[in-house]
This record gives C-alpha cells, structure tokens and sequence, in this order.
C-alpha cells in the first residue's frame, strides 16, 4: 500500500456526496460544510474558486480543483458575485440567510442549479468524513490547489457524467469507487509537477529501501516489526536503515509505525464496532490497555471516547 492508497484506503468514500451543478450567470455558491476534502471538476463554462484565505483560482473547461477542509470557499461566476446559496455539512442547501432551499434547485438525479443544460457545469464529489490515515496526506496538502487541462487529463470526465445521472442499484458505490480513482489521479498529477514540494515521507516511498520499509509497515501493521526485523527485510544493516528512515521521512521507523497503528486504530473505532481488543490485535498491540494507553498518549482522548466523538 503507497501513500496515496492510504489516503483512501482508511476514510475510502462511502456514500460520498456528488452531484452535477449546473449554473447561468450570474451564480454563486458559498461553501461551509468543513469537509475534508472536496474535488471540482469543471465541464463546461468558467468559474472562480474564491477562499476567505488565500489567491483566488480560476477555473476552465477541463480543469479540477482540490479544496482542503474545513476552511470555507466561494465557488462564483465573478469575483463581485453574491452567493445565491450555501451549502452546510451534509449537504445541506440553504439560502445566504440561513433558510432552506427545500429542493427549490433540484434538477432531477445528483443534479442542482438552474437548469441541466446551463452554460456552466461542474462535477462536485465530496468526502465528508476525515481519517486519521490520510491526515498525513491531507496536511501536505496546499488549501486550494488546481490543475489545469493543459497539464493533465481526466479519462473519467465522460463516465462520471453518465453515472453521475444514473439511478441503478449500487450507484453509490460506483461513484464512491469513480471519486477514490479521480482523486488519486488528481494528487498524483499535483505531486507529479516539477514546482511540487510534496511531503519527505511521499518522496521516501521512491527511495530503493526506504520505500520497501514504509509499504511493509502499511501493509502489516499487526507484525511485530523491529528495525532490525526491518533492516533484514531491505537488506541493510539496523544502524544503516535507521540513519536513512530518519533522514527521508523526519521520524524514526518506530515512531512511523506507532503513528501508523494509532491511525487505523482510530479509524476502526470510528468506522466498526469491533471491540478494543479485537482492533488492538489488528493493529499490533498486545492488549487493549497497552493501546488504550498509547491512543490517550496520542490523542489525548481515550478510545472509547473518541468512538463516542465519532458516532455524534
């Protein structure tokens, strides 16, 4: 498992928000629903990303936008437009004054704006819950980033406007699983660029024993790992395979691990109903005392009560 998988992997879309909109102008939409992440795919028209921090983006047919969470954005046809609507968590659609659209813009199946053959379309896929896995990943990345037609190419754009519109049984898990592949796409293409300064723990995985390391620890995290254990794996020596960890990836290859299994131990907590000893055999620990202790040490929070956080 790389990095990028890890990002999906853990808080992988499942019932990911998605939909079709569809604008004349003049149109805009305020955008305060504190998701993790959200990737905008424009189709057809022009349009101005403008966040509350930060250089506005514009927008053209065949460009895609990543916005970060939770930090607020406008999506608008111009920079002086006034928002028309503003969506909340979950999807909820609001008027700017706080009252709800009530379907008023409902244009038929996950589409919504003015009407479908508006002269401006994008293509919104949304996840709404953040992983503990991915943070490493998400943290490296800028706000708002785009990436224009010119630099890559989206095979997916003509799927996702045929299933985007489709009602069939499992369409969500198609479009959750379309979503997971145009996000790895985007980011691989983003850290792809020669300008890019992606995370030392992303460019490690590149690295002939680095690399073989961190996809060991991701891919059996419940293996009692030592760094010798380790160093024999990547045919190097123990002292020789600490010095280069610690170099390329900024921590120690214990400490990755710890911070490994402490990430899907939180997401099992958030996403399963799996006892705390259970996740603890699965995730590498002895007991669920040695991982209620570290997850506290970690997180500051028990277990139990972050799976309580999570669940409200």
């Amino acid at each position: 498992m790389d990095a990028l998988t890890g990002l999906l992997e853990g808080p992988r879309a499942r019932g990911a928000f998605m939909i079709r909109a569809c604008f004349d102008p003049p149109w805009a939409v305020r955008v305060e629903d504190r998701a993790p992440l959200t990737v905008m795919l424009l189709v057809r028209g022009d349009a101005w990303l403008l966040p509350d921090r930060g250089e506005p983006v514009r927008l053209r047919a065949g460009d895609l936008a990543v916005a970060r969470g939770p930090d607020p954005y406008t999506c608008a046809d111009a920079a002086g437009t006034a928002p028309q609507a503003l969506i909340l968590p979950g999807g909820q659609c609001h008027y700017p004054d706080g009252r709800p659209l009530n379907g008023s813009m409902d244009l038929g199946v996950r589409a919504w704006g003015d009407r479908p053959d508006s002269g401006t379309v994008l293509l919104i896929g949304t996840y709404q819950m953040r992983g503990e896995i991915g943070g490493r990943l998400l943290d490296a990345l800028p706000p708002l980033l785009s990436l224009g037609a010119d630099v890559w190419e989206c095979p997916l754009t003509p799927l996702l406007m045929q299933e985007v519109a489709r009602d069939a049984p499992g369409q969500e898990v198609v479009l959750d699983r379309l979503l997971d592949l145009l996000v790895i796409a985007a980011l691989r293409a983003w850290f792809a660029r020669p300008e890019a300064e992606p995370p030392a723990w992303y460019e490690a995985l590149s690295d002939p024993v680095v690399g073989p390391v961190l996809r060991l620890i991701q891919d059996d995290p419940a293996r009692p790992w030592t760094v010798a254990g380790l160093a024999e794996k990547a045919g190097v020596s123990r002292a020789a395979l600490a010095r280069r960890f610690t170099r390329l990836v900024g921590e120690p290859p214990m400490s990755y691990l710890t911070g490994w299994r402490l990430a899907l131990a939180a997401d099992r907590l958030r996403d399963t109903d799996d006892t705390l000893a259970a996740i603890a055999r699965q995730v590498g620990y002895g007991s669920a005392f040695a991982l209620s202790t570290a997850f506290k040490r970690a997180f500051d929070v028990s277990p139990q009560e972050w799976r309580t956080r999570a669940a409200a």
